[in-house]
């Protein structure tokens, strides 16, 4: 191998690499973060490299390993209960508290793994800077790095903080939480103060149908399924068949109808819904309504009955979605060369046939995100159910609702229950459904296949 070939572009070396091909000062870095920089006069990025190294160091000397060494059992001082001669009282002694353990945990961990990105960094760093020395140059100054960040590695500049961003605000958050569902935090056995591992036996308590709770989470899974194929297509189709009636041509002041039914965007989702729900109340307008009519002599059982339940929510959640869809799709419809019905009236084709080969096919294939993404939505459609029905009527001997979808269970089991750590699997297995789901509909729709086209 050559000389040139040995000595890659910057850009194009990982860290076996320069481990295997650098000096020992490139090892050496590897340890102490910086050295490689330092020796080749690189003092600044030496010092911030060294400067973060010992800074991990000291966490961990300081608070990290403690933290880490509890993670594995999550405490092991219990409280105990301790007579006071002075008070004459009982008190109780402060034991290990499992919630701080686990997110310090967690934290520690994180910063381990930075700790491993640095040394990475620091051994990339030293093998540039001697294969920049071994060309017969010098190494990049600090200057000339600063520079590159605002040039060639623009993106690095601009990319660094949101990915931060997201490491500390998102990543680090799910893992607190997803971690809970292999606990036993909730309020069984009074231990919300301290819990421990349990490995899978909430996933195989929740999965279990001879219990409650996985009778439970079967039923409010099927539910959830159903609820989420009807809100999104009959959103999507009843907004489509509003939107071609509207932009008929013989159908007049077209802006004014797109304007009666674009109205209900402008006020707000919850406000509209909470007066819906007033509305269908026993005592509400619409019964008082029907009966000071005649029409019928006791109210109708829209949330006291599970299928009028269940119909009335679908029938709101129409009400609130179908003007996001119509504008959609009108737009849509807009961009439909006219060429292709032209030829279709040629060849004889009436209005059923024309929507059939031609607007329907087209519409799938531009709106096939946006059906994946309404149908990810409406399973965590959280609004349109919590309150509307409140998930109600309540199912017997049970912590769900007959109108309850997973998300809304989950808010219950959390904030009602305090069962964290079954919500905490709920909350892992739905999204790993949608995210499966999702990737695969996208992945093999016509949409992905062919983004320039149209079949």
């Amino acid at each position: 191998m050559s000389k040139e070939k040995k000595l890659r572009s910057e850009n194009d070396i990982s860290v076996w690499y320069a481990l295997k091909n650098g000096s020992f000062m490139v090892t050496l870095s590897a340890v102490i973060c910086g050295w490689g920089c330092l020796i080749r006069k690189q003092f600044v990025k030496g010092a911030l490299y060294l400067a973060a190294e010992v800074g991990i160091i000291l966490y961990m000397i300081n608070s990290g390993a403690f933290h880490l060494s509890k993670l594995v059992t999550l405490g092991d001082v219990k409280p105990e209960k301790v007579w006071n001669e002075a008070k004459s009282i009982f008190e109780y002694t402060d034991g290990d508290r499992s919630l701080p353990i686990l997110l310090y945990g967690i934290i520690t961990v994180a910063v381990l793994l930075a700790g491993v990105l640095l040394m990475c960094l620091s051994v990339k760093s030293a093998y540039k800077a001697e294969v920049a020395c071994k060309k017969g140059g010098k190494a990049k100054t600090i200057v000339e790095d600063v520079r590159d960040l605002f040039d060639k590695r623009l993106h690095v500049t601009l990319l660094s903080l949101p990915i931060l961003g997201v490491l500390m605000f998102t990543i680090l958050p799910l893992l607190f939480m997803m971690s809970m569902a292999f606990t036993n935090y909730s309020v069984l056995d009074m231990k919300l103060v301290q819990f421990d591992w349990v490995g899978l036996d909430n996933f195989r308590r929740l999965f279990n149908m001879d219990t409650g709770l996985g009778q439970t989470f079967w039923s409010v899974l099927r539910w959830t399924i159903v609820w989420a194929l009807l809100a999104t297509f009959s959103n999507y189709f009843l907004g489509m068949l509003l939107s071609l009636f509207i932009n008929w041509k013989e159908i007049k002041a077209k802006k004014f109808w797109r304007f009666c039914f674009v109205l209900t965007i402008a006020v707000p989702h919850f406000v509209t819904l909470l007066i819906i729900r007033q509305m269908l109340q026993p005592n509400g307008a619409v019964n008082v309504l029907l009966q000071n009519l005649g029409w019928i002599s006791s109210p109708l059982p829209f949330f006291t009955d599970k299928w009028w339940a269940r119909i009335t929510v679908v029938i709101v959640n129409i009400w609130v979605g179908v003007p996001y869809v119509l504008l959609q799709i009108t737009g849509i419809l807009q961009n439909i060369p006219q060429d292709l019905y032209e030829s279709a009236r040629v060849d004889g084709a009436g209005p059923f046939v024309t929507f059939r080969k031609i607007t329907l096919p087209y519409m799938l294939f531009v709106t096939t995100p946006y059906l994946i993404t309404s149908f990810t939505g409406n399973i965590n459609n959280f609004n349109v159910i919590f309150l509307t029905s409140g998930g109600l009527p309540r199912a017997v001997e049970s912590t769900a609702g007959e109108t309850d979808l997973l998300i809304t269970w989950l808010y219950k089991l959390t904030i009602d229950n305090q069962f964290y750590d079954v919500g905490a699997v709920i909350g892992i297995m739905t999204f790993l459904t949608l995210s499966v789901v999702s990737l695969l509909t996208f992945r093999y729709s016509g949409s992905y296949k062919n983004e320039e086209g149209f079949r």
